[in-house]
């Protein structure tokens, strides 16, 4: 019986994402960590932008001072316009009786899922208790499915890896574009989907915001003269990835909204995200709760292994603004 827990244990631990330890979830693009893994998804500026313009008709201050994350939100960097409706959901207003079964309905609705956050919130009904709430959902498929090339080194440690090698071509380097390629430490692919989302992956040891970084790597991809198509004599390696975060934003909560008699009184936002040889799938959750007191060059191999720090954005196709930011460092938080 020891044994079999032991394996059941041992199974959980291998195969299903748990709280990355020290991965740290950012509210915006342009918010500043010293942790060296980070994500952002821009499931939270939705909320905020829903909470600020149709809950407090206005920027968000706070009288005893506002934190940097807070005016970082009121720029509103990413909207409604930067991804298509079909990939979230939301919902505001007065939390009531069915408010948590109304929203469970609707994501299994659409999405064909179920919430990290819902049981967690305190949804107790009251006229003058608010909810904001966004799911931010993407499952898409590579063109061709990337070949599984085993365990490598990551760093100072062992990752599982997909990609292309030069022993298996297949259709796969149709699917990859090169942005450029400066040296084995500073390059970036873009890696084509079924659908309207596309993959890019940098490799740099850049710790500046992630605005910063991808404006970085499209002003190199514009500068670079070489070859932008996959070679015979090219390889990619990839590592998996697969993590589930979560985050209290307790510089926002328990704040009162200035001008107003809004109080914020919990901001949370979950991240699941899995990327391996046949595609992406991600789920992000946010909600803010809220109260008042009153209702209210082509012949030389080059080597596209990401086995040391890189960033990894995603935006749909004919869009400017990416959706989802993650930087990778310490890859035993992702396996």
């Amino acid at each position: 019986m020891k044994k079999i827990i032991l394996s059941v244990l041992t199974a959980l631990l291998l195969f299903s994402p748990s709280f990355a330890a020290n991965i740290d979830i950012l509210p915006t693009m342009s918010s500043k960590t010293n942790v060296q893994d980070r994500v952002w998804v821009g499931t939270f500026q939705l909320v905020w932008n829903d909470f600020m313009d149709k809950i407090a008709f206005n920027q968000i201050k706070f009288p005893a001072g506002t934190p940097v994350i807070v005016n970082e939100l009121n720029r509103q960097d990413f909207t409604e316009e930067d991804i298509s409706s079909r990939s979230y959901y939301k919902y505001l207003g007065n939390i009531q009786k069915n408010t948590k079964k109304v929203i469970a309905k609707a994501i299994k609705r659409k999405f064909n899922e179920t919430s990290d956050i819902l049981d967690q919130l305190d949804l107790t009904p009251s006229k003058q208790r608010f909810i904001v709430y966004a799911m931010l959902k993407k499952d898409f498929k590579f063109v061709v499915p990337f070949d599984k090339l085993g365990v490598a080194p990551f760093r100072n440690m062992e990752a599982e890896y997909f990609g292309i090698s030069k022993d298996s071509r297949k259709e796969l380097d149709n699917g990859v574009e090169v942005l450029f390629y400066d040296n084995p430490s500073d390059f970036a692919v873009k890696i084509d989907t079924e659908g309207d989302d596309e993959v890019y992956l940098y490799k740099t040891s850049n710790t500046k915001t992630f605005n910063y970084i991808y404006e970085d790597m499209l002003k190199k991809e514009s500068a670079y003269q070489g070859n932008k198509k996959f070679a015979e004599v090219d390889e990619l390696k990839i590592p998996n990835l697969n993590f589930f975060e979560e985050k209290i934003f307790e510089e926002i909560c328990g704040n009162r909204v200035k001008g107003t008699n809004l109080i914020i009184d919990e901001a949370i936002e979950s991240i699941r995200f899995n990327m391996n040889n046949a595609g992406v799938e991600l789920k992000s959750e946010s909600s803010i709760l809220a109260k008042t007191t009153a209702l209210f060059p082509i012949e030389e191999a080059r080597l596209f292994y990401f086995n040391d720090t890189f960033v990894i954005f995603l935006k749909e196709k004919e869009k400017t603004k990416p959706y989802f930011a993650l930087r990778v460092h310490d890859i035993s938080k992702f396996q």
